[in-house]
């Protein structure tokens, strides 16, 4: 996608916004008819929060799936069922986006620092691997995606602390940008009085 396109899409959609917990939450309804809440810090305008509401082949509505922040609480997370959830060792992924990068942090992984190697790939992801082939993952990047960006090797760094490996990809001119213009366009909406729009709860 053109970046030019992806900042019409949010101008030409119908938006909504409230103030609700220190945050600035929009609900936009894009024309294709695909739904998404952005959630900005009141304190730093940096994005803390982005889902998007997912529609199953039939139509039928799937809930909200979180694109940045953490993820939502399962509401199946209760004694009878705590015993056949997924196990809580298994590594997970969560995203966060800072002024100056994009973040993700990837728990439970045990191994040292040495083992691990992140790349930008050819196909648009950031891949890691481990040295003794015990983790491999391919992580998309839609900020770069909808603007048309290819991931750069020298913008990637990460460390790795506490079993937990933290990716940050050093954010490029040009979302820099996009996202200074979307901010400014949502930092002039009109905030709708709390409870007259439909945004998940986080």
């Amino acid at each position: 996608m053109a970046p030019e396109q992806w900042v019409k899409l949010l101008q030409d959609a119908k938006k909504t916004a409230i103030i609700q917990d220190g945050k600035r939450k929009v609900h936009f309804l894009m024309g294709d008819g695909r739904e998404m809440v952005e959630e900005y810090s009141m304190e730093t305008n940096v994005l803390v929060k982005r889902s998007w509401k997912e529609k199953g082949k039939l139509g039928q509505d799937m809930g909200w799936v979180v694109e940045v922040g953490d993820p939502q609480p399962k509401i199946t997370d209760n004694l009878e069922t705590v015993g056949i959830r997924e196990s809580s060792s298994a590594p997970l992924i969560t995203r966060r986006i800072t002024k100056t990068a994009l973040e993700w942090r990837i728990r439970n992984l045990s191994y040292p620092k040495d083992v691990y190697s992140v790349s930008a790939e050819d196909d648009g992801t950031i891949t890691v691997r481990t040295s003794n082939k015990k983790y491999f993952k391919k992580m998309n990047i839609p900020d770069l995606d909808r603007i048309g960006l290819k991931p750069e090797q020298e913008r990637i760094s990460f460390t790795h602390q506490y079993n937990t490996l933290t990716i940050t990809y050093k954010k490029p001119p040009k979302l820099l940008a996009i996202e200074k213009d979307i901010f400014d366009m949502v930092s002039k909406l009109k905030v709708a009085k709390d409870g007259d729009v439909q945004c998940p709860t986080s």
